[in-house]
C-alpha cells in the first residue's frame, strides 16, 4: 500500500506530513537551477540560501506566487525532490498525497496544482482548501453547525474565512501576506534610511522585531546594506517603532478585510463569532501586536493558534488521520 502523504505547498514554506509519522520535513519553496539545462542545483534551506548571492550561471528563486504556481515545470521538480527527502515511496509504492489551495482559486489553477503532483511521481491527489485546513489544524470545529472565523497569513495571501457545517460560509482574499510585508520593509529602508537592503534581510528584520501595533515594541537590531547615498557598505540600528511604520498599510488593509468578512457574514454566524472570537493561522500570526491590533478594530477576542505555521499541515494530517470524520472533504483524483 502506498504511504498518505499532505502537503502544504506554500508561496514560502512547504511542510510535508506523512501519516502515522507527523510533519517530517519543514523547507523553504525555493529552487535553485541551472538556466541552460534548467538542472536543479539545490532546493529549500540550500536554495534559499543562494537567493541574491548565485553566479550568471544559476538563479534561485521561488516557483510558486500567491499560493498558487507560477512555474509549472520547476514546482514539479521542487516537489519531486521534497518527496525524496521524506522517504515517500519508488515506483511501485507511490504515494497518495492531499495538497492545500487557496479558497477560490480558478479550475486551471488546481488543475496545475494536480499536474505538478502527478509529475512529481505520485499515484492520486485530492486537493483541500487552505482555510479549512488550517482551522481544523487549529482545533476548530468544523463540521458543526456553529460558526467559526480563521484569518490564514501565509506567504502569499491572507485569507479570512467564516467556516460552518464543514464549508466556508464567508470568504475574503487578499495579497498581502508575508512577502509583500518584506517589500514593504525594503521601500521602507530605502525611502526613509537611505539603505538598500534584500528580501532576506527584510525578512529577518519582521521575524525578530516585526510589530504592526505601538504597544507591540519588540526592541531593535543592526542591518547591514548598501548606502543609497554613495554605494557603500553600511550598517544601521532599525527599530520596531519603524517596522511597525512600514507595515502600517499592509496591516490596514489586513484589519479591512476581517471587517469586510464581518459585515458580510450571516447575523445567526456573527453571533457564534462573537461568543467564539477569531482564530490567526499561518506565520504572520507570528507578527508582534497583531491580535491587539485586530481586537481593536472589531471588538472581538483574538487568539493565535499554537504552532500556527503548522496549522496548515496538521489539518491536512488530521484529515489523513481521520476514520471518516472529514472523507467528505477531499476527494481523490487519479491520473
Amino acid at each position: 500500500m502506498g504511504k498518505k502523504i499532505g502537503i502544504d505547498l506554500g508561496t514560502a514554506n512547504t511542510l510535508i506530513y506523512v501519516g502515522g509519522k507527523g510533519i517530517v520535513l519543514h523547507a523553504p519553496s525555493v529552487v535553485a537551477v541551472e538556466k541552460q539545462t534548467k538542472r536543479v542545483v539545490a532546493v529549500g534551506n540550500e536554495a534559499k540560501k543562494m537567493i541574491g548571492k548565485t553566479p550568471g550561471s544559476i538563479t534561485a528563486y521561488r516557483p510558486l506566487k500567491d499560493g498558487v504556481i507560477a512555474d509549472f515545470e520547476i514546482s514539479s521538480m521542487m516537489l519531486h525532490s521534497f518527496l525524496r527527502k521524506v522517504d515517500a515511496g519508488g515506483i511501485f509504492n507511490r504515494p497518495s498525497v492531499i495538497i492545500c489551495m487557496p479558497y477560490g482559486v480558478t479550475e486551471v489553477e488546481k488543475r496545475a496544482i494536480e499536474d505538478a503532483a502527478f509529475e512529481a511521481g505520485v499515484k492520486e491527489v485530492a486537493l483541500i482548501e487552505e482555510p479549512i485546513a488550517a482551522a481544523i489544524g487549529a482545533g476548530l470545529r468544523v463540521a458543526g453547525a456553529r460558526g467559526s472565523m480563521i484569518i490564514d497569513i501565509g506567504g502569499g495571501t491572507t485569507e479570512v474565512a467564516v467556516i460552518a457545517l464543514g464549508g466556508i460560509a464567508v470568504s475574503k482574499s487578499i495579497k498581502i501576506a508575508g512577502d509583500e510585508l518584506d517589500a514593504s520593509i525594503v521601500q521602507y529602508m530605502k525611502e526613509r534610511r537611505g539603505l538598500l537592503i534584500g528580501d532576506t534581510t527584510a525578512e529577518i528584520l519582521k521575524k525578530q522585531i516585526g510589530s504592526v501595533h505601538p504597544k507591540a515594541d519588540r526592541g531593535s537590531m543592526k542591518v547591514y546594506g548598501r548606502s543609497v547615498r554613495n554605494g557603500l557598505a553600511a550598517e544601521m540600528t532599525v527599530s520596531s517603532r519603524e517596522i511597525c511604520e512600514a507595515l502600517s498599510d499592509d496591516a490596514d488593509q489586513i484589519v479591512n478585510a476581517v471587517k469586510e468578512a464581518l459585515e458580510d457574514t450571516p447575523p445567526e454566524l456573527s453571533a457564534d463569532i462573537f461568543d467564539l472570537g477569531i482564530m490567526i493561522t499561518g506565520g504572520g500570526a507570528l507578527l508582534g501586536g497583531l491580535p491587539a491590533l485586530i481586537s481593536e478594530n472589531t471588538g472581538l477576542r483574538v487568539t493565535v493558534a499554537k504552532r500556527p505555521i503548522e496549522s496548515v499541515c496538521r489539518g491536512i494530517g488530521r484529515v489523513i488521520e481521520s476514520t471518516g470524520i472529514y472523507s467528505g472533504a477531499v476527494r481523490f483524483r487519479q491520473r
